[in-house]
């Protein structure tokens, strides 16, 4: 029991799962709005979109890290770097990977379409991989609110 007790006032646990999560709600209405369609695996599980929830995420753990040791801390320090190469990788390698797969989709469908051939099947590559800039930076400023906001719940004893 001690265990549970242990994770759910976690600080720095909570402000990670509370941005990743409220992070994945919005982007449930952004993606809902934009894209037209719905599941929950891309609810829980999506990769790309607005805001990004593991650009929350980590910048969640800075914040929290900064609340709870201070600039001067191994804690910031290794926590600022995690979130300086996922935020450089969302907007740099992950999202060519989906710029690709738009590609690679669009050859094969003319492929496809040129040879009207019903065997030619093709699952499409997932085209939402990664982040622009400004979903990175959504994602950046939530992580950065929610231990803020966090460090108010009493049970925490932060402020």
């Amino acid at each position: 029991m001690k265990f549970l007790i242990d994770l759910g006032t976690n600080f720095w646990l909570m402000s990670v799962v509370a941005a990743w999560f409220i992070a994945q709600v919005l982007k449930f209405f952004t993606g809902v709005f934009k894209l037209k369609k719905f599941t929950a695996v891309e609810f829980l599980f999506g990769t790309g979109g607005m805001p990004s929830s593991h650009t929350a995420a980590v910048c969640a753990m800075v914040s929290a890290c900064v609340i709870k040791c201070g600039f001067g801390s191994v804690e910031f320090a290794l926590s600022a770097l995690l979130a300086m190469i996922v935020m450089r990788d969302a907007t740099g390698m992950r999202r060519q990977v989906g710029e690709h797969a738009k590609a690679l989709n669009k050859i094969f469908q003319e492929f496809a379409d040129a040879h009207n051939d019903p065997e030619l099947t093709h699952k499409a590559l997932a085209e939402l991989v990664g982040h622009t800039p400004l979903q990175v930076g959504v994602g950046a400023i939530l992580g950065f609110l929610v231990p803020v906001a966090l460090m108010y719940v009493p049970f925490f004893n932060i402020v």
